[in-house]
């Protein structure tokens, strides 16, 4: 069983604290701070998660290296961006599919933040070569989806989701009887709660049963993108 005691109560008192004083000088002088009550505890979080995940599947990574593995760097890219607020004031975490590359690929996720938590599954912005693939395949498979997309643990959480176009997208007719989640630029399926959930020692269970409402949806978008589940 996972032995992860939950996140420190510090964890979301760091991510306040550096609201209050986003800049680089703040950060480096309460760097040993991030690094206990925020680096620390996530990367542990991650390899208590890993086995519980290769369990829905194990074409997904779990890695805890603070550089170049699941959990998003706290330094924003502000380069082509009018808000040049040096940090992030949450953590992200990203259980990536093998075959992905970037935030754009199919995923689970666990978003922690002082003001709430998500965390679930799904495909956040694909490019469009890949969102023409799973429309596609969402079309031609009306029942299979219909079958996810109104499973009652779905519902539950708010259904499927991700912004939408306006319109039917080009080519596709806009009687078709799931035209509003073909309109979908992402689609996920997220469980929310509050930020003293995360404190628990029974997050890792919390996030497992999301991740596991949020399976049939990755495996559904898997077969679009002819990926292994």
């Amino acid at each position: 069983m996972p032995e992860f005691p939950g996140f420190p109560a510090d964890f979301f008192g760091f991510f306040e604290d550096l609201a209050r004083n986003n800049h680089r000088d703040w950060f480096n002088d309460h760097r040993r701070r991030y690094q206990d009550s925020v680096l620390a505890p996530v990367s542990a979080f991650i390899v208590d998660m890993a086995p519980l995940l290769s369990k829905i599947s194990r074409h997904f990574i779990a890695d805890p290296r603070p550089q170049g593995g699941s959990m998003f760097r706290v330094r924003r890219d502000t380069r082509f961006s009018d808000d040049k607020t040096a940090y992030k004031t949450h953590t992200g975490i990203q259980f990536r599919h093998e075959a992905g590359k970037d935030a754009h690929t199919l995923s689970f996720y666990v978003h922690l933040a002082p003001d709430g938590l998500r965390y679930g599954g799904g495909i956040w912005r694909p490019p469009a070569p890949q969102l023409s693939r799973i429309r596609d395949y969402m079309a031609d498979n009306t029942r299979a989806w219909a079958r996810i997309s109104q499973a009652k643990k779905v519902l539950d959480v708010g259904g499927v989701r991700g912004s939408s176009l306006k319109c039917a997208p080009r080519g596709f007719n806009p009687e078709h009887v799931h035209i509003e989640d073909l309109k979908r630029k992402s689609l996920y399926v997220m469980a929310e709660g509050s930020p003293a959930a995360a404190l628990e020692p029974d997050f890792t269970a919390r996030v497992d049963e999301a991740f596991r409402r949020a399976g049939p949806l990755n495996r559904f978008l898997g077969k679009a993108l002819e990926l292994p589940f």
